[in-house]
């Protein structure tokens, strides 16, 4: 049975803007998961939201949230700006580390697509402040001018039949310095659209997040419900 989670929207204020959020907190969480999404797509992502559920069911608390506004995201030029979502990633994790309860809390970047780039990008500039990343369809490459900096322990998961980005992705894991691994799920295309596929990328982040996200510091009782 799954545990008992708190659900919060948040409002999450940033300098000009603000930002859309869903929480979610199981009780006694062992750490927080915070999704990037990739060009496109948004908090509301099936997939990211199917994934973000079975990590909630491994017992971590997850945020996804919107990396732009609605009228920043109807410019493309924005959807692949990862110097801006990074940005973005980055502040948001900042604001959470003030928020009563989160400082100490354990914290897991996930990234799809551009997002995983943005994910990487902000794990370097942060530092220890980030425990572990996953990336799902990712392309790492986006960012592979920070790679050396990251010193987050980092998954890479591509579709077996990713024609293309498998190779990016491999670009990417040759320049990471961080502990490391790359995992291909056989037969799955970019979206992990077949029977089974997103599962496996669920269960091996969740994998990689209850290896590498310590538990001296897990979510408070008090810290489900940021201020937002």
């Amino acid at each position: 049975m799954s545990p008992p989670s708190q659900s919060q929207p948040l409002h999450i204020p940033l300098a000009g803007v603000t930002l859309e959020g869903d929480l979610v907190a199981p009780r006694h969480a062992s750490g927080l998961v915070v999704f990037a999404h990739g060009s496109g797509s948004s908090r509301k992502s099936r997939r990211n939201r199917q994934v973000a559920q079975h990590l909630q069911e491994s017992s971590f608390a997850t945020l996804l949230f919107d990396l732009l506004t609605e009228e920043e995201d109807r410019r493309p030029e924005a959807r692949f700006d990862i110097a801006l979502l990074a940005d973005r990633l980055a502040a948001v994790t900042r604001w959470l580390r003030g928020q009563s309860g989160w400082a100490d809390v354990p914290l897991g970047y996930f990234g799809a697509s551009t997002g995983a780039a943005a994910a990487l990008r902000a794990a370097a500039e942060l530092g220890p402040a980030i425990d572990a990343v996953v990336s799902r369809g990712g392309r790492p490459d986006l960012a592979l001018p920070f790679l050396g900096r990251v010193e987050a322990p980092t998954l890479l998961i591509v579709g077996g039949r990713d024609t293309g980005v498998i190779e990016l992705n491999q670009e990417a894991y040759a320049a990471l310095s961080c502990p490391k691994r790359f995992e291909i799920v056989p037969g799955a295309t970019h979206l992990f659209e077949e029977p089974g596929a997103l599962e496996t990328v669920a269960r091996l982040a969740a994998e990689w997040f209850a290896f590498h996200l310590p538990r001296e510091h897990p979510v408070a009782e008090s810290a489900a419900r940021p201020r937002g």
